[in-house]
């Protein structure tokens, strides 16, 4: 049986939260709070594998310091797009 969608998305952002450095866990809770909602499925699939991924690489990644892996280019543009957005 596969899991709920809700319960899916709490699991998420639990992850999102619990980071390795306090910069993720800042910009991947913030990230999550405001867009899992509104995610299809296969984005979350992509979010989750993300989510895998070192805090190095992601932190690199979302502050173009490296570019990102290929199957995440989109998601790591959106959540540029999201910090970018945020008023600080």
């Amino acid at each position: 049986m596969s899991e709920a969608r809700q319960t899916r998305l709490k699991r998420l952002k639990m992850r999102s939260m619990r980071r390795g450095i306090k910069e993720m866990d800042l910009i991947l809770s913030r990230f999550a709070d405001d867009c899992l909602l509104q995610m299809t499925a296969d984005a979350l699939d992509t979010y989750e594998d993300f989510l895998q991924e070192n805090d190095q690489d992601l932190y690199q990644w979302v502050s173009g310091q490296r570019p990102s892996a290929p199957q995440f280019q989109a998601l790591v543009e959106d959540i540029k797009a999201h910090i970018s957005s945020r008023p600080r």
